[in-house]
């Protein structure tokens, strides 16, 4: 369903429910030592090391050079932006997420694969698509893109570290390439033993 910007309070309660899917987010690592796993953002003041943590427990890793503020919009509503090459609204929707210092990952819809994996996922064959967690966005409108950036506490400036460095974009359903099978080289036969000649005067012998 297609929320407007009229409807920021509904789409302010979707987030906050996404958000409470009851998996730790967070790891915090105090002072001294001890290990703390919560789903509920720490306060900017937290004492310690906090690391942003997959839904799967795994630590997202890319996301660790981040500010606490932004490593904790991008656990609980990580942007992906769908586009084509040479798709001048996509250009503009790149532009719109750099300049606010968004972190997204893009997928690239370039052949039939694609789209028909588009169409399942976010029930549009048009891009650029905005997903913001599980809110969709079909149709680039900056005021409606902001409006769910800002309810999914994404800051409104840039707060990207310098060294920060945007993922290249990928195929939505790019496969791995088969390695080419490894060549085996056979064994090396054995040299055939010597057949002894038997003595002078001698044959095979047949014993019942």
């Amino acid at each position: 369903m297609y929320l407007r910007s009229s409807r920021p309070f509904a789409l302010a309660c979707c987030l906050l429910a996404l958000a409470s899917s009851g998996y730790a987010q967070y790891k915090v690592v105090g002072p001294d030592g001890h290990v703390t796993y919560t789903d509920r953002p720490p306060s900017p003041n937290t004492a310690g090391q906090v690391t942003a943590l997959r839904r799967d427990g795994s630590v997202a890793a890319e996301n660790a050079q981040l500010p606490l503020e932004l490593r904790q919009a991008v656990a609980r509503f990580p942007v992906t932006l769908y586009t084509t090459p040479e798709c001048t609204p996509c250009d503009a929707a790149r532009r719109l997420l750099q300049a606010r210092g968004v972190p997204y990952v893009e997928r690239l819809i370039s052949d039939e694969a694609d789209s028909e994996q588009l169409l399942r996922l976010t029930d549009s064959r048009t891009v650029p698509v905005l997903t913001v967690g599980k809110q969709v966005h079909k149709v680039l409108s900056e005021s409606e893109w902001h409006t769910t950036l800002d309810l999914a506490t994404y800051p409104r400036e840039s707060r990207l570290p310098r060294s920060y460095s945007q993922p290249p974009a990928t195929s939505l359903t790019a496969k791995a390439m088969a390695a080419p099978p490894t060549r085996v080289d056979p064994a090396p036969r054995p040299d055939p033993a010597p057949v002894s000649e038997p003595a002078p005067g001698t044959g095979p012998s047949i014993r019942f």
